[in-house]
């Protein structure tokens, strides 16, 4: 399949979802991510991460920070803004105290001047979005390029895991 034709597909599959399978999914993922990726985290110091947007039912990712912030320490969390008018991704450092707002499309971002801006070449782990991937590790967003141009920024040794409500297709055609 295309990706056009996968992302109306996984759109449409997500928005199926209820809150508690969002929820029961959400928390196996996290289940997994700490029990093999994020068990050493000897290396860590600045984890990358998406915040759900909860009305599209992505991947709650919250337990995740909340997480790390308990259990991690010296581990920081980082997640990104998007700045619309260079079509970037900004990198924000957060923490528990930090204040958070929703920006119009309903995803949760440090208030301005809040919290430190990182650059891509210090973060050792991005959990990336994924609404659709298949198995050979291509991945299908929104279509806007933002994921794409920020993961050609990191570091060649930087973990990128994408993080999916669903299992892999077989092959997307257009990659």
């Amino acid at each position: 399949m295309t990706k056009s034709a996968l992302r109306h597909q996984f759109l449409a599959q997500r928005r199926a979802l209820s809150a508690e399978d969002v929820a029961s999914r959400s928390r196996a993922i996290a289940e997994r991510l700490f029990g093999t990726f994020l068990a050493d985290t000897k290396k860590l110091t600045i984890v990358h991460t998406f915040l759900p947007i909860a009305r599209q039912n992505e991947v709650d990712t919250r337990p995740i920070v909340h997480r790390i912030w308990q259990d991690f320490t010296g581990v920081r969390v980082a997640i990104p803004v998007t700045d619309v008018a260079t079509n970037q991704l900004a990198h924000y450092v957060i923490t528990s105290e930090t204040s958070l707002i929703e920006n119009r499309w309903g995803i949760s971002e440090p208030e301005p001047g809040n919290c430190p801006v990182i650059g891509s070449q210090l973060i050792d782990v991005v959990l990336v979005p994924l609404l659709a991937f298949d198995t050979h590790g291509h991945r299908v967003g929104h279509g806007k390029g933002y994921y794409d141009r920020f993961l050609a920024e990191c570091r060649p040794d930087c973990l990128k895991i994408g993080l999916s409500l669903f299992e892999p297709v077989e092959q997307i055609d257009d990659v």
